[in-house]
Parts: structure tokens; sequence; C-alpha cells
């Protein structure tokens, strides 16, 4: 993500065609941790694409698929997708009973304050 963010950046500040060493010069501003092969790999896939089509591809793509609300999940429930099904596995947590020792009233007037 820091390097799509460090090429949307670049894109913002008119580069249209940002090199490995204008996102390098970006994420070292910010001291951002540098991987060579991310950088590569993402300058490899938008090369020769306008940003603004892809972001519209994307955002097509978002509102094709399904989402999930993971609102209706207990707390102690996680959620596992296994070859496309998504499988919600909840785990039993041991209650801890603690029982309260009641105390009588009468052992609160077992003092005098004259003694």
């Amino acid at each position: 993500m820091k390097v799509i963010a460090a090429y949307l950046l670049a894109q913002l500040g008119g580069n249209s065609s940002p090199s490995s060493d204008d996102l390098k010069k970006i994420l070292n501003s910010v001291g951002a941790e540098i991987d060579d092969v991310k950088i590569e790999l993402l300058l490899s896939q938008v090369k020769g694409k306008d940003i603004n089509e892809l972001i519209a591809a994307g955002k097509e793509k978002l509102a094709s698929t399904s989402c999930l609300s993971f609102g209706c999940v207990a707390n102690n429930a996680s959620v596992v997708v296994d070859g496309g099904q998504v499988i919600v596995v909840e785990e039993k947590k041991a209650e801890k009973k603690v029982e309260k020792e009641e105390e009588s009233d009468e052992e609160d007037f077992n003092f005098s304050l004259f003694d």
C-alpha cells in the first residue's frame, strides 16, 4: 500500500510516469521502508496505463463483489475463508465463576466503639 500511495502522490504532483527513484524519494521523505521488488512490480503493472482508467476499473471490480458484514459475528468468533467459502468458527471460552462470599449483617455488629 505504501508503494501505491507513493505512486499516486507522484501522479498528483504532476509526474505522469514516475520512476522507481521517484517513488523511493517519496518513501524516504516519510521514513517508510523501501521494498525494491514491490516498486518494480507496481511499475511493471501500471506501465503505459492511465491512472484514472485503473482507478475506474478498480471501482467497478469492487462494486461487483459482494461484501461480508462482520458486525454480526460475535467477538469470540473467527472468520476463515476456505476455497471461496466463508466459515465462522466460534471459540468457546471457559467461564470462570467467581463466588462472592456473602457477609451477614451480624458480623458487622460484633464490635463496640468503647471496648
